[in-house]
């Protein structure tokens, strides 16, 4: 006579009398494998692995916490208005952005570093990070500094960047001999340095132009791919800042920006670098040549700047992995890094952010 199956054979599936031992074992190793690829991706079983909140938490050693803010450009401003497509890329792009058509825009100037106090004068790099709105409802977010290239090609040496730029307790500046010897051992940094050396700052945010760095690629109808880096340019002619000036306002980006916008809006044009053949798609640190064609696409219009305390801007991420059809990233490994680390800095601030509403509530019941 048969045994009734147990309760173990049932939840098994095992007929009467079958051995458990081994089904259990199989069972408890992918628990294990599944464990232990969870832990792996939260850099519990790898503490040196680069991680985006590694890479997070570094800014907040460098600049010290500020709640409810951006790790990086903490500093900045919303600005609304929108953007009117030409038609003149849709020739290498099926993105509705590209169309004659009008697409509301959300945007944000701002400079780098995790301190929302800093003075304006205090970095040469001006940021504007804007998200296009599809009525259609996709989305492209994309954020540009005013340098066409970057400092390093990789996440780890960006992570090794931000600790050689640690400032020192003593002197409140990052120390000079610890630069030195990241510098010397990243050559690929030079462009960068050099061109900031060859272009002092922009006056304002309104009269700087603004470049993507990576490379990306349009897909047009026929799935053909073109590598393509893009900027804005502005109509305002370039003016570099007057150090004197600037000393005197500890804001005075965030305030020019607010006083032009109140009397007009401003205007910008996307200009699509297109790569040729041969010429590098997954190094920011390497610019093309300066005779590839350049397109044209549209003009953005700013209508109105807003305190980012309470602005439109305030809650976005502007993540640059978040692309419209038509528009793909590059193997640029710097793209998934940026990605992550806003994602990271997002859930930080919005945390921060609701558990500091919670408790003002707290307070005034």
């Amino acid at each position: 006579m048969t045994a009734p199956p147990s309760f173990v054979h049932r939840a098994l599936g095992l007929p009467p009398g079958r051995p458990v031992l081994g089904p259990l074992l199989a069972i408890a190793g992918v628990g294990i494998v599944l464990a232990g690829g969870f832990a792996y991706a939260a850099g519990w079983l790898t503490p040196d692995r680069l991680s985006a909140p590694r890479i997070v938490s570094q800014f907040t050693s460098n600049f010290g916490p500020h709640p409810g803010f951006r790790r990086n450009h903490a500093k900045g401003v919303c600005v609304t208005g929108y953007f009117e497509g030409n038609g003149a890329a849709t020739r290498y792009s099926t993105a509705e952005v590209f169309t004659a058509t009008r697409t509301p825009v959300v945007g944000r100037f701002a400079i780098p570093g995790g301190n929302p106090m800093i003075a304006d004068a205090a970095s040469p790099v001006r940021s504007m990070a804007l998200m296009f709105q599809s009525p259609h409802g996709e989305q492209w977010r994309t954020g540009m500094n005013n340098v066409p290239l970057f400092i390093v090609s990789t996440p780890r040496a960006f992570y090794e960047n931000l600790v050689a730029s640690k400032p020192d307790p003593a002197t409140k500046k990052p120390d000079p001999a610890k630069l030195k010897a990241f510098f010397d051992a990243h050559p690929e940094s030079a462009p960068f340095r050099a061109w900031l050396k060859d272009h002092p700052p922009s006056s304002m945010f309104s009269n700087a132009s603004y470049f993507s760095a990576n490379a990306f690629k349009l897909v047009d109808e026929s799935g053909h791919e073109q590598f393509v880096r893009w900027a804005m340019v502005p109509e305002q002619a370039y003016a570099p800042v007057d150090p004197a000036a600037a000393a005197k306002n500890p804001n005075f980006l965030e305030d020019n920006i607010d006083q032009q916008l109140a009397a007009g809006p401003l205007r910008w044009h996307l200009a699509l670098t297109l790569a040729q053949p041969g010429d590098v798609s997954d190094d920011a640190t390497r610019m093309w040549p300066a005779d590839r064609t350049v397109v044209d696409a549209g003009t953005l219009t700013l209508e109105r700047s807003v305190a980012q305390v309470d602005g439109p801007c305030r809650d976005v991420n502007f993540d640059p992995l978040i692309l419209p059809h038509g528009i793909q990233p590059s193997a640029d490994p710097l793209l998934a890094a940026r990605s992550g680390a806003y994602s990271r800095s997002f859930n930080l601030r919005t945390h921060e952010e609701a558990a500091m509403a919670r408790h003002a509530q707290g307070e005034t019941r």
